[in-house]
């Protein structure tokens, strides 16, 4: 009938998870759907400019966790985590329950988020920037990182024209009836003089094949490990004290202490002060060496 699917909802339980993690039955479904559109709604528009992909939304032992996938943390913790404890307390207030958790996620590649390629070219829009300009460089930007095809859509007065339109551009694969295809989607509204121009993208990243996990575009905070942090020891390579700054080439940063290299610079510097000893003394000891070889030559002329 010529109708769409969303790319997402057709994918969820194949590939794809609820943005939603709770169950509940009767009324109080209700209510929590209610609820999650209203906290989506106003972290949407209290962070329109910290470039907020998505809102994950748990319910778990009578807590509300509320996770916000972003691009700018930076800007939504704010200094020593202050801005996060003004929006937790307007979280509160909003929805009279003090049981809410609030965690920030980084995005690990902004290009291959679509509804962060999706809200670049509403901007850039708003700017008065050529549409078919913004959509080329935003195609280059997401394919050089990495996806194997983008689709992107805009609708509306392009250009101030006085009949609206839809134009569209795609560069690589976009296979929207595969189902194991990871396709990420998303929607942005330009609000220019002329009205609103809508913006979709569609971006291909390849497909989930049985027993495969999806990559969330998320960077993970990592331990730091033993040669990371810098052991005491300070092995080769090692980023902390005791090891070297770079593993090879001039410029090496030694500590005295550390491990097998600075023992053996250690080594090497002992050596060295102990040939200079011995130089020492051989150096002292060369004017002598004359006058006893001068006492045998007179004796036997006294003898003589």
């Amino acid at each position: 009938m010529g109708q769409k699917v969303h790319p997402k909802a057709v994918r969820l339980g194949v590939i794809q998870r609820w943005d939603s993690q709770w169950i509940a039955f009767g009324k109080e479904y209700a209510y929590n759907v209610a609820e999650d559109h209203k906290i989506r709604a106003f972290l949407k528009k209290k962070l329109k400019n910290a470039m907020v992909s998505r809102i994950e939304i748990d319910r778990k032992a009578a807590k509300l966790i509320v996770r916000i996938v972003t691009g700018r943390p930076g800007v939504i913790v704010g200094r020593g985590g202050s801005g996060l404890d003004v929006l937790r307390t307007s979280l509160s207030e909003l929805l009279q329950r003090k049981d809410i958790q609030l965690d920030v996620l980084e995005v690990a590649r902004i290009d291959l988020d679509a509804q962060l390629v999706a809200e670049s070219i509403a901007q850039q829009l708003e700017k008065r920037v050529a549409f078919r300009r913004a959509m080329k460089q935003a195609m280059q930007r997401t394919l050089r990182s990495g996806a194997k095809g983008i689709k992107i859509m805009v609708s509306g007065r392009l250009g101030g024209a006085e009949i609206a339109r839809t134009e569209w551009a795609k560069d690589g694969r976009v296979p929207l009836h595969t189902f194991r295809a990871d396709i990420d989607y998303g929607f942005a509204e330009a609000m220019t003089v002329f009205g609103i121009i809508g913006v979709k993208t569609w971006v291909f990243k390849g497909e989930i094949l049985p027993g495969d996990v999806r990559d969330n575009n998320v960077k993970t905070r990592r331990q730091p490990t033993e040669g990371a942090a810098g052991p005491v020891g300070g092995g080769p390579g090692g980023g902390g004290p005791g090891g070297d700054r770079q593993p090879g080439g001039r410029g090496k940063r030694r500590s005295a202490g550390g491990g097998r290299r600075s023992g053996a610079v250690t080594t090497k510097k002992v050596e060295d002060v102990t040939d200079v000893s011995g130089a020492t003394q051989a150096a002292e000891a060369a004017p002598a060496q004359p006058q006893a070889a001068a006492a045998p030559e007179t004796k036997p002329a006294e003898e003589s």
